[in-house]
């Protein structure tokens, strides 16, 4: 902004300048309309640039050298256009003439221009359509002094802009600015740091941020040729934008004062303090040079806010959480440093409700540019920010609700970053110090590394969702180590009848608009380890001896309460295909048998159907009642065994079915035997 306001004084004092060179020769003249020609001639010896006044001149001399210039153009520089540099349909100023000429001091009683239009422009290699035009600031130091000596004695009485156009337009960074309808009003200035009155009003267009509106300047301003600083102070602006939200957005800007030195091209501020989006920004900005490129430095605070008032404003539907208040508090603090390519934020500190977050950010300024993080949190209690359960008072359903995959939240967005944080909580799992990888790009998502601790194991995985189709698709690679079952079970399932470890290793992918859709078309592999654990709720030893007991048609053996099942060892792996898992090596090692067997597990529906064969392998200690005859008929011969129902709670129990069939043969085999073994004795 201050190297704007100097190119606009540069301008604006070389149409001053122009303008009394006009009013010197024209006065030794009768009419001075007679010699544009010779002034256009001597403007285009001086600047290489042609100027055009197709209005009238007029002048008045004494006391007051008083001009007044019709409708005007200079032209553009070399290579940028036919377009003038600047044109105005009117300009008019007055000067003191006697203290002008004996004492070099300029006294200038008004000076008006209306319907200015300026067009400022760097081409693509970083060239600029003004620079010919401001003077050498390289050359020596007597040139400088004269300059100074010059100017040192400055009184403006009043300055007005009329309905100007400045079009600001950066080819190299693919960037404009439009500035119209500027009215603009300057009170007395003078060269000796005076304060006078200042205020403006003006429409803006920002592009490709597609930003515009309107807004009203009021401050003081102060200039001291001596220092060359420039200060404006209790500067206000306040406007309407749009094309941030869906509707005109009010922002108000305010700051005690701004000190520009153009010797030294050095800006300095007091903090601003900014209200835009329902939101309170205050900004402290570091002193900033602006002689090459600018990159100001603030620290930042944002006052509590809303993100759910800020979606409305955004045309966004809150969501409907299970704490009716979540989303409704965010603080912000951070350092922010302005680049041409990004807003870089450090030392970020973000509380979201009851979660704090630190670290770093950075947000592009440019179309190609990635959204990059780097934040920590303490602890987030994720089921807070989850639809809420049902509230009809029916028993719970196994039905899953489908969860929409947000295929145009992931499409746009650009991201690279890492997430940590110190506890996650999901209901009643709880994730530590987990360490999320994100990386997000032309509709891919991708989520590696996950790392976790979870219930004395931990958790690694490596998720990736493809939107860039029509089809959302969902690949998995996912691995668990030394999940304590039953830690596991009671969170997952409110299930406190399981002990042990669990390990697992999961390859799955598949298709959908939603999470249901998904796993009905699953497919990949799996594999699980359960170890060392007791399986509550059902004694597979007792139901092996009632079963055999109802074959026998004897009393069946008194049960052993509370019913468990101790299990070494129990293994799995099975290939995944629509959905459902099917295997044929399932393996299990009890303390008194060995299950083996095949089955199916259909992941949508959470439910198994396994067949399963059990053997004996010897009597253990505890089975001080078993006669002989048990141990006998349960040993010599394979048991089948049935897994049904769904996970959380399967039914494990001999097939007697199978059992009958089997007894039956074996009967019969008996039977066939002692009639072969009559009829050849």
């Amino acid at each position: 902004m201050a190297r704007f306001i100097k190119i606009l004084l540069w301008i604006i004092g070389g149409f001053v300048t122009l303008f009394v060179l006009a009013a010197v020769a024209l006065t030794l003249f009768f009419d001075p309309n007679d010699f544009r020609e010779e002034i256009s001639s001597s403007v285009k010896n001086q600047t290489g640039r042609d100027l055009v006044i197709e209005g009238d001149i007029s002048l008045d001399v004494f006391p007051w050298l008083a001009v007044a210039v019709g409708k005007s153009s200079l032209g553009n520089a070399a290579g940028f256009g036919d377009e003038p540099l600047a044109s105005f349909d009117r300009a008019s100023f007055s000067v003191r003439l006697l203290p002008a000429l004996l004492r070099q001091e300029i006294v200038v009683g008004a000076a008006n221009i209306e319907g200015l239009q300026l067009n400022l422009v760097i081409n693509e290699r970083g060239s600029s359509n003004w620079s010919d035009l401001i003077p050498d600031e390289s050359a020596g130091e007597e040139n400088d002094d004269a300059a100074a000596d010059a100017t040192s004695e400055i009184d403006v009485n009043s300055i007005k802009v009329v309905d100007a156009l400045v079009r600001y337009t950066n080819l190299e960074a693919g960037e404009s600015i439009t500035l119209d309808s500027i009215n603009l009003k300057v009170g007395r200035l003078k060269s000796d740091g005076t304060v006078v009155p200042f205020s403006a009003a003006m429409n803006f267009d920002v592009q490709p941020a597609g930003l515009s509106g309107d807004v009203d300047v009021t401050t003081t301003l102060a200039f001291d040729s001596d220092t060359g600083v420039v200060q404006l102070g209790n500067l206000a602006v306040d406007g309407s934008v749009e094309g941030v939200a869906s509707i005109p957005t009010r922002m108000s800007v305010s700051t005690d004062g701004i000190e520009v030195s153009m010797n030294e091209y050095q800006v300095a501020a007091e903090p601003f303090d900014l209200t835009m989006l329902d939101m309170h920004i205050v900004a402290d900005v570091q002193p900033f040079s602006y002689e090459d490129r600018v990159t100001p430095q603030a620290t930042i605070a944002i006052d509590a806010f809303s993100p759910r008032s800020l979606m409305t404003i955004f045309d966004v539907e809150p969501p409907v959480t299970a704490d009716p208040i979540a989303l409704s508090r965010v603080i912000v603090d951070a350092n922010a440093q302005l680049t041409t390519a990004a807003i870089e934020l450090t030392g970020v500190v973000i509380k979201l409700d009851d979660t704090t977050f630190r670290g770093a950010l950075s947000v592009p300024r440019v179309a190609t540019g990635f959204y990059q993080f780097d934040l920590a949190g303490d602890s987030i209690q994720l089921a807070r920010y989850m639809e809420p359960a049902s509230e009809s008072g029916q028993a719970e359903t196994t039905e899953v609700v489908p969860v929409e995959i947000p295929a145009d939240l992931i499409r746009p967005l650009n991201a690279r970053g890492k997430l940590k944080i110190t506890e996650a909580s999901l209901g009643n799992i709880v994730f530590e110090n987990v360490d999320v990888g994100i990386n997000s790009s032309n509709g891919k998502l991708r989520l590696f590394p996950i790392s976790a601790g979870m219930f004395g194991g931990s958790y690694d995985g490596d998720v990736r969702i493809d939107v860039s189709g029509k089809t959302p698709s969902l690949s998995l690679n996912e691995k668990v180590v030394g999940v304590d079952l039953a830690r596991l079970a009671k969170a997952m399932f409110d299930q406190d009848n399981i002990t042990g470890a669990i390990n697992g290793a999961f390859t799955l992918s598949g298709s959908g608009a939603d999470t249901v859709a998904i796993q009905r078309d699953l497919s990949g592999n799996l594999s699980m380890e359960l170890s060392d654990g007791t399986y509550e709720g059902v004694d597979v030893w007792y139901e092996l001896r009632r079963a055999r007991a109802l074959l026998k048609g004897v009393a069946a053996p008194e049960p052993v309460l509370p019913a468990k099942t101790a299990f070494s060892t129990v293994k799995v792996t099975g290939v995944v295909a629509e959905g459902v898992m099917h295997s044929d090596d399932l393996l299990a090692e009890l303390p008194f048998m060995r299950l083996s067997g095949g089955g199916r597990i259909d992941i949508p529906t959470a439910t198994i159907d396994y067949e399963m064969t059990a053997r004996i392998l010897e009597k253990p200690e505890f089975m001080q009642d078993v006669t002989a005859e048990e141990i006998d008929d349960l040993t010599k011969t394979a048991i089948p065994m049935k897994i049904t129902g769904p996970l959380a709670s399967p039914s494990i129990k001999p097939d007697l079915e199978a059992l009958v069939k089997q007894r039956v043969e074996d009967e019969l085999k008996d039977k066939l035997k002692d009639k072969l073994k009559g009829l050849f004795d």
